[in-house]
């Protein structure tokens, strides 16, 4: 930690939330922030609960967003929060960013950014009205060796970039959870809490995102098959798309939750002219290099070879397991950072502090959630196999 302890507000993420629990982990790891206000409920009873439990002062939980604002700008400055983490399901993130943002606070936002373009859109016009920091939980981005693997496809160790393969593999939801009380499963299949896409929204956007930071490249063109497999869900579970990428490199993606016994898997290959790299989620640690002319690499987090921007991520000594929390207090870190400095909306513009994703990524992987539903909604692309016979 450098400077002084921030100030940290959150929406949504009470009690049994998840992410919510995960956003405080982080923000904690290195002593940078502090959790002083929130709204956490729309049910008063839960909501102060909350707060309670998360040993807030009572007039510092809300009962909605917009109570909070007010509460926080009526403050002297040296009291007031420095950003608002938002943790609500999906159709909540615009209009609590937007609000948030016009009212002067940063945003720290989980993904999707929103529930399509046109809202996604919405935000960063606020964030440029405001002048006020926009930052996103892609929280595969802070992972020290997916750094590792980015910094090295960009100074061209592996030539011409042909081949960029991701894959987001889940099997949580392959019977129907979501018409069986699990409340992460509801939300997520739900069109009007989760938006236009399913696994697509959930995990496709951190796929599709991981690909175009770790390439280098921005995706021109896909082709896509989208599948509900259970009966009666309403949004898609299973994801299959072709990509084209700028400078001729070409790719998939897929993207499910329906791999039935399937855990976490997000997997990212790339390969250039002269040899590729593979990095997984599950073995975080490990980065695999592979060459056309000399046998392939294994290079560990905390062991020799790391780059310069990679060695800031590491957290704990080479051999020690670290991870998902670990990754996601480094974007929390470098937030932090860039606030201090006074950084700008979307970040990116102070140097290594500001490496964190914001609303240019944020903006792309809505554009991408709505080609791939277009182009899922196109029979055009498809090319019937011929029937044959047998020949007798």
């Amino acid at each position: 930690m450098t400077g002084r302890r921030l100030k940290l507000a959150m929406a949504g993420g009470g009690e049994d939330a998840f992410i919510g629990g995960v956003h405080r982990m982080a923000a904690a790891l290195d002593g940078d922030w502090d959790l002083v206000a929130g709204t956490f409920s729309s049910d008063a009873e839960r909501n102060r609960r909350s707060g309670e439990m998360l040993g807030l002062a009572p007039d510092r939980v809300h009962g909605s967003i917009a109570d909070l604002l007010a509460d926080e700008r009526a403050r002297p400055e040296g009291e007031r929060i420095d950003a608002v983490a938002i943790v609500t399901p999906n159709h909540l993130h615009a209009p609590m960013a937007i609000a948030a943002l016009d009212a002067g606070f940063p945003v720290f936002s989980e993904k999707p950014m929103a529930m399509n373009l046109a809202e996604a859109q919405a935000i960063a016009e606020a964030a440029r009205r405001s002048g006020r920091l926009y930052a996103l939980a892609f929280t595969y981005s802070g992972y020290p060796m997916v750094e590792e693997a980015r910094a090295r496809v960009a100074r061209g160790d592996f030539g011409a970039i042909r081949l960029v393969h991701v894959e987001y593999v889940q099997g949580w939801l392959s019977s129907p959870l979501d018409r069986e009380g699990n409340k992460q499963a509801e939300w997520r299949t739900d069109p009007a809490r989760a938006g236009l896409g399913g696994a697509l929204g959930d995990i496709g956007t951190h796929a599709f995102q991981l690909a175009e930071h770790v390439a280098g490249l921005k995706v021109e063109a896909l082709s896509a098959d989208v599948t509900t497999h259970v009966t009666g869900r309403m949004l898609d579970d299973d994801v299959n798309v072709l990509l084209r990428f700028a400078e001729g490199a070409r790719g998939t993606l897929r993207a499910t939750q329906v791999a039935a016994g399937e855990e976490n898997g997000l997997r990212i290959r790339i390969h250039g002219e002269k040899g590729g790299l593979e990095w997984s989620q599950m073995e975080p640690n490990t980065l695999t290099l592979r060459w056309l002319d000399r046998p392939a690499e294994i290079v560990r987090a905390g062991g020799p070879g790391l780059g310069p921007t990679t060695l800031p991520r590491l957290r704990t000594p080479a051999g020690h397991p670290e991870g998902y929390i670990e990754a996601f207090g480094n974007l929390y870190r470098a937030v932090a950072a860039t606030l201090r400095d006074g950084g700008p909306a979307g970040g990116g513009a102070l140097g290594e502090a500001s490496w964190f994703p914001g609303l240019e990524p944020g903006l792309r992987t809505m554009a991408f959630v709505e080609a791939v539903l277009a182009s899922a909604g196109s029979e055009e692309k498809w090319t019937a196999m011929p029937e044959v016979s047998g020949g007798d």
